[in-house]
């Protein structure tokens, strides 16, 4: 059994557990472009009922790679979000938008936004996991909760106190940070939708045919 079918499993089971208003994938694919550089070749594997967010970052072609990511998504029965860009979004004919931690505590336009995407938001803790909540977002994406190679994170959350995070909440939330098919056994009883992962679905796709 390979990483992925690992952490496929397993993102089920968390995600058979808690509902919410709309269907939520129970694994994220997150591209990044210097840690996946072929978001192409991940999407190609990923399973028929995950999730893709596309990370554009201010590239010259993000119009024409979401696209083209976004059509490879619809074929493959793989949710398409588009991270922070509701105009890339909205071009990409994308199924879900993905807000950075700084962009998710407006309310007026976060509702506005649900009503056509589906919403998820980053949180890096209780409060403003909770203000993204209130603001109308669908899920919560909580991180770091392992430690991971991002350049970005922060200190580990841990399982434990992701747990109770979640618990606090009373929201659908996904763990990413560090997770693989090893870590993502202590998130069983967190209560988590479903657990997002960068270079680990990298890893867990390469060379598979």
């Amino acid at each position: 059994m390979t990483d992925l079918d690992v952490l496929w499993r397993a993102a089920r089971k968390l995600g058979s557990r808690r509902r919410s208003r709309k269907a939520l994938p129970p694994l994220l694919f997150f591209t990044d472009p210097i840690r996946t550089p072929f978001p192409e070749q991940v999407l190609a594997r990923l399973p028929r009922g995950s999730g893709i967010v596309f990370r554009a970052f201010g590239a010259s072609d993000a119009v024409a790679k979401a696209r083209r990511l976004a059509a490879l998504a619809r074929r493959r029965g793989v949710t398409f979000f588009v991270g922070a860009d509701v105009g890339l979004a909205i071009a990409a004919r994308a199924d879900g938008v993905h807000l950075p931690e700084r962009l998710a505590h407006r309310p007026g336009r976060n509702r506005r936004l649900g009503q056509r995407f589906v919403l998820t938001a980053a949180a890096h803790g209780l409060a403003a996991a909770r203000l993204a909540r209130r603001s109308g977002v669908e899920a919560i994406v909580l991180s770091p909760v392992f430690p991971s190679t991002s350049p970005s994170a922060g200190r580990p959350l841990g399982a434990r106190r992701f747990a109770a995070l979640v618990r606090a909440l009373g929201a659908p939330c996904y763990a990413l940070g560090g997770v693989n098919g090893r870590t993502i056994r202590s998130l069983s009883d967190s209560g988590a939708v479903g657990v997002a992962a960068v270079g680990a679905l990298a890893g867990a796709t390469a060379g598979r045919g």
